[in-house]
């Protein structure tokens, strides 16, 4: 027999579950406790024994796609110039954003650009704060061991971080809201080797793993 605990557990579980994949795809205003309830297949009476409310569950939901994103496992990853240049590579394919359930925090981030929610843009702000944390995290240990083109300088550190997160997540905001698909691929593209380049990648370095991220993205 089911503990009651367990089975409670379980249910909060599938109701995260959907959120995530819909806040990740469509943003907090476009999305109803309904169709939440709906994806976990849960009656929409049993909402409010999980969670107080649909600010509640965003919440949960961003804290949720952060511990399990790219930019979680960055700091888990290898101590590697490669590491961190594969995933800033892989981070922007956008048929990757359509196909995966559990996109990173950059489309939860691109989907609450300007939204006026208090709460909303409050936890936008969290989440922003610690991927920069993140980031500035392993660019400073990689400058220590002289893997950079640049000094473990805490300004300068921050502010390669902003403008890795900045190019990041705009490049996939426009290019997410772009009718057609090759600007936005382009987009994508020169953001990715602005970056790789601002982290000392060889010009013959970018144009491979750009060439890898194509080929994975066409298959």
């Amino acid at each position: 027999m089911t503990h009651p605990t367990n089975r409670k557990a379980k249910s909060r579980e599938r109701i995260l579950k959907s959120a995530i994949e819909l806040f990740s795809r469509q943003g907090f205003e476009k999305v109803s406790l309904g169709q939440i309830m709906k994806l976990a297949k849960m009656t929409h009476g049993a909402f409010y024994a999980h969670f107080a409310s649909k600010e509640a569950l965003y919440q949960a939901s961003v804290r949720e796609a952060l511990e399990r994103s790219r930019a979680a496992r960055l700091v888990k990853g290898p101590l590697s110039v490669q590491h961190l240049t594969e995933l800033v590579a892989n981070c922007c394919s956008l048929r990757e954003l359509e196909r995966t359930r559990t996109p990173g925090p950059e489309s939860v981030l691109f989907n609450e650009i300007g939204n006026e929610n208090a709460e909303i843009r409050t936890l936008f702000e969290a989440s922003y704060l610690r991927m920069k944390k993140m980031l500035e995290t392993r660019l400073i240990a990689l400058s220590r061991l002289k893997k950079l083109p640049f000094d473990p300088d805490r300004k300068v550190v921050a502010d390669k971080s902003r403008a890795i997160l900045a190019s990041l997540i705009g490049a996939v905001a426009i290019a997410k809201s772009l009718p057609t698909g090759q600007e936005g691929n382009d987009i994508l593209n020169i953001a990715q080797r602005n970056i790789l380049q601002m982290l000392g990648v060889k010009e013959s370095e970018v144009e491979r793993m750009l060439a890898n991220v194509g080929q994975a993205a066409a298959t």
